[in-house]
């Protein structure tokens, strides 16, 4: 029920954005003005195919590899399939299935779904692979109709 809550709570922030923006929310288009991270594609909402890539944007924080360290305002996203943000934003983020890193500094991430509906999330994280706190993040809700 918590998941449910929490993927309604994403489309309506997403529709309110989407609508505010006239440009239907996650488009290829620079990252919205004062947000820090924005992912770019896919647009939220859209049908998707499987494998389908994932980019993101920054605003204020500079994206480069883990192995750079920890640097104030720099680091590298995470992708998290379907599972709400870790609680404990003082440790490092899971590495799994549902928490992909993306640690070689870059934007954009090819990953592959199931049929159905998903919700992704980009985290932004130090080099260390602990998130920001508060947390740098975005989500976007597709729906995978096709898997290649």
């Amino acid at each position: 029920m918590k998941i449910i809550s929490r993927v309604l709570a994403l489309l309506v922030m997403a529709l309110f954005a989407g609508c505010a923006a006239q440009t239907g929310g996650g488009s290829a288009m620079a990252p919205s003005a004062g947000k820090a991270l924005s992912i770019t594609t896919p647009a939220t909402l859209s049908n998707v195919s499987s494998p389908l890539q994932v980019c993101m944007a920054t605003n204020g924080y500079t994206v480069e590899p883990a192995k750079n360290g920890v640097n104030p305002g720099k680091g590298h996203h995470h992708l998290i399939i379907d599972e709400s943000i870790p609680a404990d934003l003082s440790k490092p983020v899971a590495k799994d299935e549902n928490h992909i890193h993306m640690g070689d500094g870059s934007k954009c991430k090819t990953i592959n779904l199931t049929k159905g509906q998903h919700t992704i999330t980009a985290l932004f994280a130090q080099g260390n692979h602990v998130p920001y706190n508060p947390p740098v993040s975005d989500a976007v809700t597709v729906v995978v109709v096709h898997v290649n």
